[in-house]
């Protein structure tokens, strides 16, 4: 598990390269995750991001998940949460105790799990929904999918988390055997 770190490390590098190329024109377009469009999903991770840090830190995050987060200038606004997400996460103690999320708390390595997974997949889905499927990271993606198809992972599948898994279509890359498997809608 201690290599999680090093893969939230790498996830929040390859969605950075992601978001760099998000223009104006990419934010109202619609997102593979379900009811939002590219700000609402990069305004999401962003929120998480500052309020995973926060919660990792002691300290408060200064508004809730549903905030604008991203205010006029997207890309400074993850590099800024990307920033304190790397430095919470590069603690000694980053793997240790419980964390408190939305939905409860959970040990230290179970949440790191899951924010890796939320910037690895918002990335994602970011990098889909505006054209830049290249940027996609599929080991990371083919990693993570192996891990998720190895847990019971029914207990994720439900309103505001994940889908049904969908079919990928045959010789998909890893990025999108990712989303079938969360579910994500795949013919937007």
């Amino acid at each position: 598990m201690d290599d999680v770190i090093e893969r939230i490390d790498r996830a929040l590098g390859a969605t950075a390269a992601v978001v760099e190329g998000i223009g104006a024109a990419h934010l109202a377009a619609p997102s593979p995750c379900p009811g939002w469009d590219v700000r609402d999903e990069l305004n999401h991770l962003v929120g998480g991001m500052r309020i995973f840090a926060a919660e990792l830190a002691g300290t408060a995050a200064g508004a809730d998940h549903d905030a604008d987060w991203l205010g006029g200038d997207p890309q400074a606004a993850f590099a800024r949460a990307a920033g304190l997400d790397r430095a919470v996460w590069r603690r000694p103690d980053a793997l240790q105790g419980t964390v408190r999320l939305g939905f409860g708390e959970v040990p230290a390595p179970m949440a790191a799990l899951i924010h890796l997974t939320e910037v690895l997949v918002h990335g994602v889905d970011l990098a889909v929904a505006t054209g830049q499927d290249a940027l996609a990271d599929d080991p990371a993606c083919e990693h993570l999918l192996a891990v998720m198809q190895g847990m019971d992972f029914g207990a994720f599948r439900r309103p505001g988390m994940f889908g049904p898994e969908r079919t990928a279509p045959a010789g998909a890359p890893a990025h999108v055997r990712l989303l079938a498997f969360l579910g994500r809608d795949l013919d937007r």
